[in-house]
């Protein structure tokens, strides 16, 4: 198992290219299901999320023509079998390959799913949307056992909680029922926003996505597409913290901004200028970190997926910080890692509170999630001497080559094969 061996100190500079978004990828190649006509994907990243969600829809019977960062996703032989745990264990997003396969054959056994320790994460709301519009839903063994067998109808579907996953899998299910469907309370993240144009450069019919009312005509006729995947905003904000955080100046290629607009507030409070350039944004610091607080919340609020590195960098700060998480209710994992590194941080309940201004000193850590990984990093970047990462798989999962794209901007970092 891979590590990471990490000697702080170095102020970044350079320019970081951005991936496509990790999390805009995983729904797009599962709505791939939904259609007989072909899906190039591009901006495709290379993050094993990825690449175990590809082999998800290979075992439905797709075939798959990779590119450099893209693919041709040709589902024209897949069937509806059943998606097993030992599938879907590792990465919960499996369970979005649930609608298209219901919508498509109207049948679906889906494994209830797995991923990151971070919280419950139920999939009720998944459920509750698909049995508004129609379907028949039973867990067994567990097992998410799904039917339509004349088929879905569109509907009013209300969310108890804007959710992304269950919004994607409304929306997914939509496209394929007879009539309209109105979701209320939709999620508005820009990823839900790019799967409805994916969908809708396949054929289908999405007003709205990107607010939280989303209208939907369903039953069109599905056509080949070719999909350009949006930068993902959550490696911008991580890049943008490793610049702050090492008082350093990094250009992130690609980064748009007006996808980071809480983000980028939070950072300027901070003491981090960020500014439009020619090709993305540029983040810079000089002069001292300032301590602020921050309360995760879904977009277009700060969101959670950048709480562990906010945390990283508010341990730099002369002063006390206040971070609640009210996404997640077990997403302070990272905690008693960067404790180990010489980080003064209190927990009460969902309220972490950080006393920043002490210097970290390198330790052995232990990666607990996909965040944290990357929250553990940022803190090694400006620890005295040197820092060990075990467990980083989970960081794998979520950044494309972190570590090499560090590198090349001035840290003294390497992977270690155990």
């Amino acid at each position: 198992m891979d590590k990471l061996r990490i000697i702080g100190g170095q102020r970044l500079q350079g320019a970081v290219t951005i991936s496509g978004a990790k999390n805009a990828a995983l729904p797009q190649i599962a709505a791939s299901l939904l259609s007989d006509q072909p899906l190039e994907l591009t901006n495709l990243p290379a993050v094993t999320d990825v690449e175990n969600m590809l082999g998800v829809v290979t075992r439905h019977g797709a075939q798959i023509k990779r590119s450099a960062h893209g693919a041709v996703i040709d589902t024209s032989t897949a069937v509806s079998r059943e998606t097993s745990y030992d599938t879907v264990r590792r990465m919960r997003a499996t369970v979005l390959v649930l609608a298209p396969l219901l919508a498509r054959f109207g049948e679906a056994r889906v494994s209830l799913p797995g991923g990151c320790a971070i919280g419950a994460r139920p999939v009720d709301m998944h459920v509750r949307a698909l049995s508004t519009l129609g379907a028949d839903i039973d867990i067994e063994n567990g097992l998410i056992v799904a039917s339509a067998p004349t088929g879905l109808t569109g509907a009013r579907i209300v969310l108890s909680s804007p959710s992304v996953g269950a919004t994607e899998t409304a929306i997914m299910a939509a496209t394929a029922a007879r009539g309209e469907t109105e979701i209320l309370n939709a999620a508005r993240e820009p990823e839900v926003a790019d799967l409805a144009d994916c969908l809708n450069a396949m054929g289908a019919h999405i007003e709205g996505a990107g607010t939280h009312r989303i209208l939907i005509q369903g039953a069109r006729a599905w056509r080949p597409a070719v999909h350009d995947i949006i930068p993902d905003r959550i490696e911008v904000g991580t890049y943008a913290v490793a610049a702050g955080i090492t008082g350093g100046q990094l250009e992130l290629t690609h980064a748009r901004l007006e996808h980071l607009a809480s983000v980028v507030q939070l950072l300027e409070a901070a003491g981090v200028s960020v500014w439009p350039g020619d090709r993305g944004l540029v983040v810079a610091r000089e002069g001292p970190l300032h301590p602020v607080d921050l309360t995760t919340e879904p977009y277009p609020g700060f969101p959670t997926d950048l709480q562990a590195q906010f945390m990283a960098l508010m341990c730099c700060a002369d002063g006390a910080s206040l971070l609640r998480e009210t996404v997640f209710e077990n997403r302070f994992m990272h905690v008693p890692e960067l404790m180990r590194l010489g980080a003064n941080i209190t927990l009460q309940g969902t309220t972490a509170l950080v006393r920043g201004g002490e210097p970290l000193k390198g330790a052995q850590v232990m990666a607990t999630d996909l965040r944290a990984s990357v929250c553990l990093v940022l803190a090694a970047l400006v620890s005295e001497g040197e820092t060990t990462i075990n467990r980083i798989y989970h960081l794998d999962r979520g950044y494309e080559q972190l570590d090499r794209k560090l590198r090349l901007c001035g840290a003294r970092i390497e992977r270690v094969s155990a």
